[in-house]
């Protein structure tokens, strides 16, 4: 298992296309989430949802079907 990135999105974005991916059980890991949460700069940071490499054309089709992703 290599995980390669899907995309970077907004954080609460990142965490909907894991809900989309897991409800189609594709296991996704988003990194950076918590980067700079600290002093509010959080929402300037592009957080990275991560699949397996294999998965990776399946969860882009996925993510490429729902509106406005």
């Amino acid at each position: 298992m290599a995980l390669v990135e899907l995309g970077r999105f907004d954080r609460q974005e990142a965490f909907i296309v894991q809900g989309y991916l897991g409800d189609s059980d594709i296991m996704s890991f988003v990194f950076d989430a918590g980067t700079s949460i600290a002093d509010g700069s959080y929402l300037l940071i592009p957080v990275r949802v991560m699949v397996d490499d294999e998965d990776h054309a399946r969860a882009r089709e996925i993510l490429e079907s729902v509106p406005d992703f």
